[in-house]
């Protein structure tokens, strides 16, 4: 079943006129997109800075609103719903952020970033609340001593699970991941999508995962869509994309793979000679 569905979808951001300025078409994020999300998939989003993906995950979310085209959660269409109504379902789809420290409120202690949303929700009982947040942070991989702390006072990898545990308190359907381990190193980022296949696996979870490094999502996504120029140009298995990438972007993508094998990189060399011909 499809658990979200875009459709023709696009979002141009227009620029200020100025004096002496010839008028301005303004930029075009997101060109004609369509793609769909079947319920307990994840799906990698793949492209360079600057294709799209962040602004298609805001759109996905309703924190914008695009300028033409359908967005749909369960095959109904909340694209042009108000902020009020966009509660009814904001619960069901939350964010895990490229850098969870920027995203906490440096006042608010661990139990209180867990437990915001919680109460946006409707649960006030301080006693309810705290075995929640306990219950999510053991979920997580943390321990109920970290309850107490700031986010400055975690590390790196404590952040990002802390963020995680946010994006779950509210047990969703559907998590977006914007580039979520970009800023871990090769240690923690295994262990953080160890972390995300076990909490698929144990609540049900559907995922979009936005990254620029095809290694990755090779190795956690079930397909891959590849973003150039605000639309998706390819969608593929993860496996069939590294051995048979039939788009010229996505084998560009592709030779920008780091080669830890000495032996392949006169390979690559030599394909990506071939892609530039």
């Amino acid at each position: 079943m499809k658990l979200l569905e875009a459709v023709s979808l696009n979002k141009r951001y227009g620029m200020e006129r100025r004096w002496f300025t010839p008028g301005v078409r303004g930029v075009q994020a997101v060109n004609n997109l369509s793609f769909s999300l079947e319920s307990g998939e994840t799906l990698g989003l793949v492209g360079e800075s600057g294709c799209g993906k962040s602004t298609l995950a805001r759109l996905l979310l309703g924190l914008e609103k695009p300028s033409s085209g359908r967005v749909l959660y369960r095959s109904e269409d909340y694209t042009d719903w108000s902020f009020s109504k966009m509660r009814t379902i904001r619960n069901r789809m939350q964010m895990v952020f490229q850098n969870s420290l920027a995203s906490f409120n440096p006042l608010f202690t661990v139990e209180q970033i867990i437990g915001e949303p919680l109460r946006n929700y409707g649960e006030r009982k301080a006693q309810t609340l705290r075995v929640m947040v306990e219950d999510t942070l053991e979920r997580v991989g943390l321990e109920r001593q970290h309850i107490h702390r700031y986010p400055h006072e975690l590390s790196g990898g404590q952040q990002q699970r802390v963020g995680i545990a946010r994006a779950i308190a509210l047990r969703p359907e559907l998590i977006i991941c914007d580039e979520p381990f970009s800023s871990l190193d090769v240690t923690l980022r295994k262990q953080m999508m160890d972390l995300l296949q076990e909490l698929k696996r144990e609540l049900g979870l559907s995922y979009i995962f936005i990254t620029h490094d095809l290694s990755v999502v090779n190795r956690f996504c079930d397909s891959v869509a590849v973003m150039y120029q605000g639309g998706i140009v390819e969608r593929q298995t993860g496996e069939h994309i590294m051995q048979h990438a039939d788009h010229p972007h996505t084998r560009r993508l592709l030779s920008a793979v780091p080669v830890q094998d000495p032996r392949l990189r006169g390979h690559r060399i030599s394909r990506e000679k071939e892609y530039r011909e």
